[in-house]
């Protein structure tokens, strides 16, 4: 049976990022990030992934692929939902929110599976139309984020709501890691809110149509292979 292909965003760095790593006379020019944990936890689970680039057609892309990831990252922009940018609002990229919800659009146009992570679960609450919270506290007692513990750990536990793809995934309760600057403010038309952490924050996301899942966490930094990819793979197989 053929793999299905599974496309995975990443982020575009100038390379002086690299410091010492790159010649001087390359400094000027930008690399794609891609953080290798994604596309092993596409592979591990059955699919075939491939590292997308933002200088291509995003229609002619997506008509290639059998599902998408959207990975994490930088915050969303604030004026994409309407908001003014908080005084501790992490590092933006612009130019990737444009592409990311062009690949976002394309993908529910075609009707192919789409798995968010972390940024690309806020990416697809803002794409519906939501808003989020810019800046969570370090010290906030409640798990958001955990910077200083190796994020391959899981380090607090979410509740799943009954009757979701989620629940279906992790089961009533799981133990996630906590790597994310903002949360789900006011969520997004045509969404459901499929896990809470302990604090009321919503961890996982899903539109009704069970196309889309968004989850807060990282699964691909943890054991795989992971439900979620599992679920991507086989919905993309089975389209």
């Amino acid at each position: 049976m053929t793999r299905p292909l599974i496309g995975v965003t990443g982020r575009r760095w100038p390379a002086k990022a690299l410091g010492e790593f790159v010649p001087k006379a390359m400094m000027g020019i930008t690399f794609d990030l891609h953080f290798s944990d994604y596309p092993r936890s596409i592979a591990l689970a059955g699919g075939l992934p491939v590292e997308l680039t933002r200088d291509a057609d995003v229609e002619q892309m997506v008509a290639h692929l059998d599902g998408l990831v959207l990975s994490g990252g930088a915050d969303v922009e604030p004026s994409r939902y309407g908001a003014e940018p908080h005084e501790d609002l992490g590092q933006t990229e612009p130019d990737r929110d444009v592409w990311e919800l062009a690949l976002y659009a394309a993908a529910r146009r075609k009707g192919i599976p789409v798995l968010a992570i972390c940024r690309g679960f806020q990416l697809v609450n803002v794409a519906h139309g939501g808003s989020l919270n810019q800046h969570v506290e370090l010290d906030d007692g409640a798990g958001h984020p955990q910077w200083d513990v190796d994020g391959r750990s899981a380090t607090h536990d979410i509740d799943s709501v009954p009757d979701t793809i989620v629940a279906s995934l992790v089961g009533e309760h799981a133990s996630v890691n906590s790597l994310h600057h903002q949360t789900v403010q006011q969520l997004g038309g045509g969404l459901v809110a499929s896990a809470f952490a302990p604090d009321g924050v919503i961890e996982g996301i899903e539109t009704t149509d069970g196309e889309v899942v968004a989850v807060q966490w990282h699964p691909e930094l943890l054991e795989a292979p992971d439900p979620t990819f599992r679920w991507l793979v086989e919905s993309a197989s089975a389209k």
